[in-house]
């Protein structure tokens, strides 16, 4: 059975233990890939918090937790995500990468940062999925990620889910300045912005508009101030690729954190 594609958006830390309505659509996503006779073999994670110069796969048997934030409640630093990983999968995707003309390495170590364990937990309360982790190249830009995922599509059909960990928009200058009272940030507690870019994204996504996206940079409403680094963005262009061309697109989830777009899509 070929397996379906997610595009979630993570949110902060904080959504492992509130996880708002973002979570309840990771809890439908987890439902969906293990229903009865869905052929699931693992999770390959293309998490935005994992920057390395080629694509990279996390092969670690047992992967430790990473906990890459500060400043958060201890509860966070207590949680536990003991997901088995999947050295044969690592192995495999890296082949594709490579057989596609693009380098690939393997890590051997690479614990789940809180691009993966967050959503995912929530998705395999019971840790019993085995998950790959793959990284993103932001300095190589979107058309290179449409390229990884394109390689990528082959495990669809072998038990492989894909699910692509990042945000539809990540202004954190806008987001902690959203507390404050400055007319500036009024506007971005609003999220204006964000809902622009959210839109013109959905917009171009539903027209299976890929050159569009791939030039979000340039022709995209408030592309910048949406993505003022655009690590968390670059996992979308890998589902993108995965997908069919004629993939039927579903938006599951269009909440706002505050200024911050935490939309979740399924790619059929």
């Amino acid at each position: 059975m070929t397996q379906p594609i997610y595009f979630v958006s993570h949110g902060s830390p904080m959504h492992a233990i509130e996880p708002g309505g973002a979570g309840g659509i990771w809890r439908q996503i987890g439902a969906e890939l293990q229903q009865h006779g869905s052929g699931l073999r693992a999770v390959l994670c293309i998490t935005a918090h994992w920057e390395t110069a080629a694509p990279t796969l996390s092969a670690a048997a047992h992967p430790p937790m990473i906990y890459d934030f500060g400043g958060f409640p201890e509860a966070l630093y207590r949680i536990v995500y003991p997901a088995p990983g999947d050295a044969s999968l690592a192995e495999q995707a890296s082949a594709l990468i490579e057989t596609a003309g693009l380098p690939s390495r393997i890590d051997p170590v690479r614990g789940f940062d809180h691009g993966t364990w967050v959503p995912l937990r929530a998705m395999f309360p019971n840790a019993d999925v085995p998950i790959v982790q793959l990284s993103v190249q932001t300095h190589l830009g979107a058309a290179h990620h449409v390229a990884v995922g394109r390689a990528l599509q082959p495990l669809r059909d072998a038990g492989v889910a894909i699910i692509a960990s990042g945000h539809m928009t990540h202004n954190l200058r806008d987001w902690f300045g959203a507390r404050s009272a400055s007319p500036y940030s009024r506007a971005a507690m609003h999220g204006d912005c964000a809902e622009a870019f959210q839109s013109w994204v959905h917009e171009k996504l539903m027209a299976n508009d890929i050159d569009a996206l791939v030039d979000y940079r340039r022709v995209a409403p408030h592309a910048v101030r949406a993505h003022p680094t655009e690590e968390h963005f670059m996992p979308l262009f890998v589902a993108l690729g995965a997908s069919a061309q004629s993939a039927q697109r579903e938006r599951l989830y269009a909440g706002l954190d505050g200024p911050l777009a935490m939309d979740a899509y399924r790619f059929g």
